[in-house]
């Protein structure tokens, strides 16, 4: 085999602001060497002109089965209603409405740059495994376009939603990657506690991870919106360190500083990570507040001070949860440092880090994820110079690689034209 022969060779690319030009050769869907002026010949050569590259973007948290349902009932933007309104709705899902809706999304999502999603399909007494047998159909289809992670979500709860935990099981009997939770969707703290307990020898039975909505409130007057202490634990106790995630945990933000710090550092001694989810944390939070209105989001800074592993997401796109989006990554990061005081270079870098580097261990592929030989070849060229401006820039995906093929490109021509003279 010629050790200088490349499949894909991305020349003059920026990949660190703090250091030259690269060329990235591929070979056999895999990064083969990262260097200037890589003495390689390829079959397809990319001048990236001197454009930031990055690896591909990864949504750790997105619910494929219930998007674009946005000219359906829009509810009145409180958590409770947007629970109600799509259990109502999901009684005339079909397979093939869920299915060319979800793929709407994962198109967009290719064109955005994004190579890997966490999937939440609703696993119910109301909709069955239709959402998870849809998205394995799915995950086939768009195999070498986008991979998909499939996480059984028993929305409804599981003890308030008898038959939900026999539906999760089968799920993952077919093929679900994770088992997932919704901890605060049942009656009482104990029943909410059992709930925990429940996904857990799930995942104990099935070898799985772990991936619960979790304290997704504006405060903790409700005590079943407080559980990240008792995920902590339970995650200490099983050993599943590394393995568990909480989406929302808008709740966080609204305990006393000294309390807050100890759960933010429970979290990190358990290996808990923590995915704020900006668009429908802030859509939906604050709707009981007259005055001064809440914005809940997860404390990002702080969970960084604390070493809680922290991604972001898009959660819904453009649903009762969510009215909002398009499956670009970019897009909701740049919200999240808008809405999270969040600003800089080096912020700015390390928001960017949440949808990739950061992303990836959350979902478990960071193995063989990023910008290094051995790595997938899952990368995106930015209309843009620095790896700091990949937020405000809002940059074009000017070519997005899947396992080294180029699967999706955004060709942009601008042109200003002279004033006229007057």
């Amino acid at each position: 085999m010629d050790n200088t022969r490349a499949d894909l060779l991305l020349r003059n690319a920026h990949i660190d602001d703090a250091a030259p030009l690269v060329d990235i050769a591929v070979a056999g869907g895999v990064i083969t060497a990262i260097g200037p002026d890589l003495a390689y010949t390829a079959d397809q050569e990319i001048d990236c002109a001197a454009r930031v590259v990055i690896p591909g973007l990864v949504e750790s948290h997105v619910h494929l089965d219930k998007a674009l349902l946005d000219r359906e009932r829009s509810g009145d933007g409180t958590l409770a209603q947007a629970i109600a309104i799509t259990a109502e709705l999901k009684r005339d899902f079909t397979a093939t409405s869920i299915r060319e809706r979800a793929r709407r999304v994962l198109e967009q999502a290719i064109a955005h740059g994004t190579t890997m999603i966490r999937a939440h399909p609703d696993v119910d007494p109301i909709v069955g495994l239709l959402g998870v047998n849809i998205l394995l159909e799915l995950r086939e289809e768009f195999r070498g376009r986008i991979d998909l992670q499939i996480v059984a979500f028993p929305q409804e709860g599981i003890l308030r939603a008898p038959g939900t935990l026999g539906l999760l099981r089968e799920a993952l009997n077919a093929g679900a990657d994770v088992v997932g939770g919704c901890t605060y969707n049942e009656d009482t703290v104990a029943q909410c506690r059992r709930h925990i307990d429940l996904v857990f020898e799930l995942a104990a039975e099935f070898g799985a991870p772990v991936d619960l909505h979790a304290d997704f409130a504006d405060d903790i007057t409700d005590p079943r919106f407080a559980l990240a202490d008792y995920i902590a634990d339970s995650t200490e106790r099983t050993g599943m360190g590394g393995r568990v995630t909480i989406g929302h945990a808008t709740s966080l933000a609204a305990r006393p500083p000294m309390d807050r710090q100890r759960v933010l550092r429970r979290l990190a001694e358990s290996g808990v990570a923590v995915v704020p989810l900006p668009a429908t944390d802030m859509f939906l939070g604050g709707r009981n507040d007259t005055a001064n209105t809440r914005r809940g989001i997860a404390p990002v800074r702080e969970l960084w001070a604390a070493g809680v592993r922290t991604a972001y997401s898009s959660n819904n796109i453009r649903n009762a949860f969510t009215p909002y989006g398009n499956a670009d990554l970019l897009d909701i990061g740049l919200f999240l440092a808008q809405t999270s005081h969040l600003a800089g270079p080096e912020d700015l870098t390390r928001v960017l880090g949440m949808a990739t580097y950061e992303a990836a261990a959350v979902i478990g592929i960071a193995d063989h994820y990023g910008l290094h030989p051995g790595a997938a070849a899952d990368l995106v060229v930015l209309s843009t110079y620095r790896v700091a401006d990949a937020l405000l820039d809002r940059p074009d995906r000017c070519h997005v690689i899947k396992a080294g093929r180029v699967v999706a490109q955004t060709i942009r021509t601008q042109h200003l034209l002279a004033a006229a003279h007057v």
